[in-house]
Order: C-alpha cells, then sequence, then structure tokens
C-alpha cells in the first residue's frame, strides 16, 4: 500500500473527524477506493472504533434507480443506521464516471427528495467527504494515474493549520459584511447580501480536501446574471456552460449549452432548488487546475463557486431563512481573468489574487 493512503486515513481520523473509542463509524467506498477503506479500518481497530462498511457502487445504484419508477419512500433501515452512527466517512471515487448517464434525470430528482432526510440527520454528526485517485477519475482530468495520484495527495495530506490561517484573512472579510458584488467577464454580474450568515473557514475537516470559505446568501437577496464556465458533472451528464439568471433570490431563467434537461431537473427538485444556498471561495493553491471533480475544483484559488438548493444550518445566522431543499449542486466561475470580487464596495479579488497576497496590485 502507498503510504499516502495510510497518512490519508490519519488526517481523515485525526484532523476531520477526531475519531475516538466507542465510535460507530460509516464508511462509504466505491470497491476502486478499497486500500483507503482497508487504512480506515486499521486506524478504527488501533482507536476502538466500529466500522461498518458500505460499498458504493455506481453499477449497484444505476441499476436500482434504472428498475425503479419513482416515488421512493425514506427507508427505514437507513434512516435508522444514520441516527445509530457518530462518525460518516464518504469515499468519492469512480470505475466508469458516466455509468448513471442514462438514469431517468427525474427517477433521480426523485431519489434525491426521499433522502433529504437521511441526509440532514448526517450533516448532523461528524462526518468527512473525501476523494480516492482512481484511474477513471484521472483519465477524466486527463492524467496520468501516477500524476492524479500526486495531485490528489498533495492536496490532502498538507499543513492544514497554514491553510486555516491563510483563510481566515478572507473570513475575516466576508463574515462582517453586508454584500458581495461578483463580475465576470461579460456575463457575470451579480450581487447578494449576507449580512447576519456566518462564514465557514473549511480547511480540511468536513471536505477534505478543504481549501474554501463560505456562506449562505440572504435568500430572497441575489439579483443578476451568472455564467458557470467551467463544466460539470452530474449523474453521469457533463453540463457545459450554464447560464442563470436571478430576480428576488429565484432562478427565472435558465440554459446550458449541453445536458440542459439535467440542469432543468436539478432546479425543478423543489421550490428551493431554485435559490442559492451557498457562495463558496476557493483558496487552496495545491488545486492549481480543473480536473472534472467538484470536490478538488470548487477549491481552486482562482475561482468562486455558488450552489443551488440546500443551504448549510451552519452558514445561516438568527433571523435569517435556511434554504431547504432535496439538492445541493455546486457550480464554478473562474475568476482568473477580467473578474473581480468586491465585499462591501471594497475589492477583496482581482482576476484570482487576493487582497492580502502579493500581486494583487
Amino acid at each position: 500500500m502507498d503510504p499516502r493512503v495510510r497518512e490519508h486515513a490519519g488526517v481523515i481520523a485525526e484532523h476531520s473527524v477526531d475519531l475516538g473509542a466507542g465510535d460507530n463509524v460509516v464508511i462509504a467506498a466505491h470497491p476502486v477506493a478499497s486500500e483507503l477503506a482497508v487504512a480506515l479500518h486499521e486506524v478504527c481497530g488501533d482507536v476502538g472504533a466500529n466500522p461498518v462498511y458500505l460499498s458504493g457502487d455506481d453499477r449497484a445504484s444505476r441499476a436500482y434507480l434504472r428498475a425503479s419508477e419513482g416515488e421512493f419512500e425514506t427507508p427505514d433501515h437507513q434512516r435508522a443506521l444514520t441516527e445509530a452512527a457518530d462518525v460518516f466517512v464518504f469515499v468519492r471515487a469512480n470505475e466508469n464516471v458516466t455509468e448513471t448517464s442514462d438514469v431517468d434525470p427525474a427517477i433521480n430528482a426523485d431519489y434525491s427528495r426521499a433522502q433529504q432526510p437521511i441526509r440532514k440527520e448526517r450533516l448532523s454528526k461528524r462526518w468527512c467527504l473525501t476523494g480516492f485517485p482512481a484511474p477513471a477519475n484521472a483519465q477524466l482530468a486527463g492524467m496520468s494515474t501516477e500524476g492524479y495520484e500526486n495531485f490528489v495527495w498533495d492536496a490532502v495530506n498538507k499543513d492544514w493549520e497554514a491553510q486555516r490561517e491563510h483563510q481566515e484573512r478572507m473570513v475575516d472579510l466576508l463574515d462582517p459584511a453586508d454584500e458581495v458584488r461578483i463580475r465576470s467577464g461579460e456575463e457575470t454580474e451579480l450581487t447578494m447580501s449576507v449580512a447576519g450568515n456566518r462564514t465557514i473557514n473549511d480547511y480540511g475537516e468536513k471536505n477534505l480536501p478543504g481549501g474554501e470559505v463560505f456562506t449562505a446568501p440572504v435568500r430572497e437577496s441575489v439579483e443578476g446574471s451568472v455564467h458557470f464556465d467551467k463544466p460539470l458533472y452530474r449523474q453521469g451528464r457533463e453540463i457545459t456552460d450554464v447560464r442563470l439568471e436571478f430576480e428576488d433570490g429565484r432562478v427565472t431563467a435558465h440554459s446550458a449549452a449541453k445536458n440542459e434537461d439535467v440542469l432543468t431537473e436539478v432546479l425543478e427538485t423543489d421550490e428551493g432548488a431554485r435559490y442559492l444556498g451557498e457562495l463558496g471561495i476557493g483558496m487552496n493553491r495545491e488545486i492549481d487546475r480543473f480536473t472534472y471533480n467538484m470536490l478538488f475544483d470548487e477549491k481552486m484559488g482562482d475561482t468562486v463557486h455558488m450552489a443551488v438548493g440546500m443551504a448549510y444550518d451552519e452558514c445561516v445566522g438568527e433571523g435569517n431563512a435556511v434554504n431547504e431543499s432535496a439538492t445541493h449542486v455546486d457550480m464554478i466561475v473562474d475568476m482568473a481573468e477580467d473578474s473581480v470580487l468586491e465585499v462591501d464596495g471594497e475589492v477583496v479579488q482581482r482576476d484570482g489574487t487576493f487582497v492580502f497576497e502579493d500581486g494583487f496590485e
């Protein structure tokens, strides 16, 4: 086993979820990531935790969803497992990144709605979402397997305290703010209020790799238009050139150059899916290229991302509404060129460089 796999498992256990004796742990990982699952089981044995292993096989998920007719119910046995667990570790990895591409988007939306209570329960526990450098993900990123392994573990196995300090400077600017304005190219001009909401410093705890600061917009405050110029994979399909228009916080018009029907189904999941639940600012400089992996791509230092759908409770201040939804879909704006991020009228990032970094002027 590559020693970096055990280091990865150690970062999860010690830094991300604070694993301890007696913890009931659910480890969900595709079989292609079995080495990390094995290393996590070793750590559980070392500390006296109790692991349960779930194989997150996309082929099995596809078979189930294609055989179903929708109108799912929240499964009681899955809810019981979730309630009994103390810690969740989810490992993203693929054998085929397009395995679920022939599942009806409407079926996926139905299933997502049924899973919403379970997701909310998981979010109340200690949890970590991470990634494993599987060959299929390397291929999607346009990299060799070895090159992708180096990329992933350089982003994961790093000095997270130093990263926290770097990001805290952005938290200090955003947390007390009232308004954020995002301008990029000729098609993105968006304003939103964040007044009263909290900014979270993500330095490798719940998401590993970490490398962003994020908050929730005030629900009805988002105004303008945005072009998400980085593509994303959703339900095994590539969605490109997403454009959204907002009035009073709500998406009033949308388009995509490719797989617009998938985007439409996302936005029609429920009423909350047409509002923004998250504004995130990427700050992990180890992630220096786009790889079609949102867990990594949204942390790039020259990007901002926004998610339609569910807002995280921890971001929403007292008196502000929490946007509720069964979906949460992140999309990225490249801020490296012809772009400005403003906080209360002050430029805090220009062409990808933050005000507290060398080269800002």
